[in-house]
C-alpha cells in the first residue's frame, strides 16, 4: 500500500467507524485486516477463564464530537440489586397426577369440570365395563375356592390328631390352602386396581352381586387442570380421564439472558409485583436455549389466596445481595459485549479505557455490576459503536 493510500484511509477512519462498530456487532470481518470481530469470538471460552485486562483505546476530543460520544459518572452501590424478567407459572411435576382409567369400558359421567377443586376420594367420574364384572365374578370364584380349602384343611387336621391319615396328605392339604388364599389376596388386589374400595370389596364378598358400574375417585386433594375423556367414549385400561394437581407451592420457570446469569447465584428472594408475594430460587439451569440464550431459573412460591395460575405469564423481580466494595452502579446504556464479556469505557486522559465487568443485574435504565471501577468516574453512554471499532482496532 502506497503512503498516500494509507494517510487517505487514516484520514478516513474517523467518519468510518460508526460503521465498522455496526458491523462489529453484527460478527463480520472486514477484508484487509481493518477490523475482525467474527462469530468465532462469540462462541470464545467463558470470561472467568480469560485473562481480561483493561484495553486504552486513544480517541480525539473532535472524534468524540463527531461520533456523539456522551458519559454519566459511575455511582457506588450498596444494599440490593434489582433483576427484572419474564417467567411462566407452572406446576412442580411431583405434584401433577394424571387419573387413568383402571379398566376398560365406558365413560358414563364425569363429574367434576376443569377448575375444581376436589378432595381425595371423592368421585370424579364413574364407568360401566365388563372387565369389572369379570373381575369380581373371578374374585368370587377364588373367594369360594379358599373357604374350600380352608373347610378341606380343618377336616384332615382333625382326621390327623385321630390318626386317620398320613403326615404327607395333611402337608398337601395345607400347601393347597395356602395356594387359594394366595389367589384370594391376588384377586382382591386387582379389584383395589380397579377402583374398588375395601368396603365395596366386603360388600361384594358378603352378598355375591356383582355391579358393572365402577367409580373412580380422586387419589389427591388439589384441582382439576384437564378432562382428557368425554362422556359416551369407550375407553381401555390406563387411558388418561383427569389430570389434578396441587397448586400451593407453585413454581415460575424463569427466563434469565445468559449475560445476567452471573448474578444469580446473589439472588436473596424473588418479588412477584403481580401476586405481591415473595418466594425462593431454587434451581439454576445448566443449559441455554438456543432460540432465546437464556438461561431457566426456577423459583418457588407459596401462593395461599393469590391468583396465580398455571401457564400464565409473569415479571418476576430479583433482589440481589449487594454491599460489595468493587459493585457499582452504570446506565444500562453503558455496557456492551466483546469477547464474549461485557465491558464499560472510562473516561481517560488520552481518550477511554474499556474496563471488564461482570453484570449483577440490570433494569431499563441503570445496570449493576463488579469491576475495577472507581467513584466518580465517567463511562460512556452514547457513540459507543465509534468506541467499538476502536476497541476492536486497538486489539489488532
Amino acid at each position: 500500500m502506497t503512503c498516500k493510500a494509507k494517510v487517505m484511509i487514516n484520514h478516513m477512519r474517523p467518519a468510518l467507524a460508526p460503521i465498522f462498530g455496526l458491523l462489529a456487532l453484527s460478527g463480520l470481518s472486514i477484508l484487509g485486516g481493518l477490523l475482525t470481530f467474527s462469530a468465532a469470538e462469540v462462541q470464545a471460552a467463558p470470561a472467568e477463564n480469560q485473562n481480561l485486562e483493561p484495553i486504552l483505546v486513544k480517541i480525539s476530543e473532535d472524534q468524540m464530537r463527531v461520533a456523539g460520544v456522551e458519559t454519566q459518572p459511575v455511582e457506588k452501590e450498596s444494599g440490593m440489586g434489582e433483576l427484572v424478567v419474564p417467567g411462566v407459572v407452572a406446576v412442580p411435576p411431583q405434584q401433577l397426577l394424571i387419573v387413568a382409567a383402571p379398566a376398560a369400558g365406558l365413560v358414563e359421567t364425569l363429574l367434576v369440570a376443569i377448575d375444581e377443586d376436589v378432595k381425595q376420594g371423592a368421585p370424579i367420574a364413574t364407568l360401566k365395563s365388563s372387565e369389572l364384572i369379570e373381575a369380581q365374578r373371578a374374585f368370587l370364584h377364588a373367594v369360594s375356592e379358599a373357604n374350600l380349602a380352608a373347610e378341606k384343611l380343618r377336616r384332615d387336621e382333625q382326621l390327623f390328631k385321630e390318626h386317620i391319615i398320613a403326615e404327607r396328605r395333611l402337608i398337601v392339604t395345607r400347601a393347597e390352602a395356602t395356594q387359594a388364599r394366595s389367589a384370594l389376596d391376588e384377586r382382591r388386589q386387582i379389584l383395589s386396581l380397579a377402583g374398588m374400595t375395601d368396603k365395596e370389596i366386603e360388600t361384594l364378598q358378603r352378598e355375591r352381586k356383582l355391579a358393572s358400574s365402577l367409580v373412580v375417585r380422586a387419589p389427591v386433594t388439589g384441582t382439576v387442570l384437564q378432562r382428557h375423556g368425554t362422556t359416551g367414549e369407550r375407553v381401555q385400561a390406563s387411558a388418561p380421564l383427569i389430570t389434578i394437581a396441587r397448586l400451593d407451592p407453585i413454581w415460575v420457570n424463569l427466563q434469565v439472558p445468559l449475560g445476567r446469569a452471573a448474578g444469580l447465584d446473589n439472588v436473596d428472594r424473588v418479588h412477584l409485583p403481580l401476586a405481591g408475594i415473595d418466594g425462593r430460587l431454587i434451581r439454576i439451569g445448566r443449559t441455554v436455549d438456543a432460540a432465546t440464550q437464556s438461561v431457566t431459573a426456577v423459583a418457588e412460591f407459596r401462593t395461599g389466596s393469590s391468583p396465580l395460575r398455571p401457564g400464565q405469564a409473569v415479571q418476576a423481580i430479583l433482589r440481589l445481595k449487594g454491599g460489595d466494595a468493587s459493585q457499582w452502579r452504570v446506565s444500562a446504556d453503558a455496557l456492551v459485549n466483546f469477547k464474549n464479556h461485557n465491558w464499560v469505557f472510562v473516561r481517560s486522559p488520552e481518550g477511554f479505557v474499556a474496563t471488564p465487568v461482570t453484570l449483577l443485574s440490570e433494569t431499563p435504565q441503570s445496570a449493576s455490576v463488579q469491576g475495577a471501577l472507581k467513584a466518580g468516574e465517567r463511562v460512556a453512554t452514547r457513540g459507543l459503536l465509534t468506541l467499538l471499532a476502536e476497541l476492536a482496532e486497538a486489539e489488532r
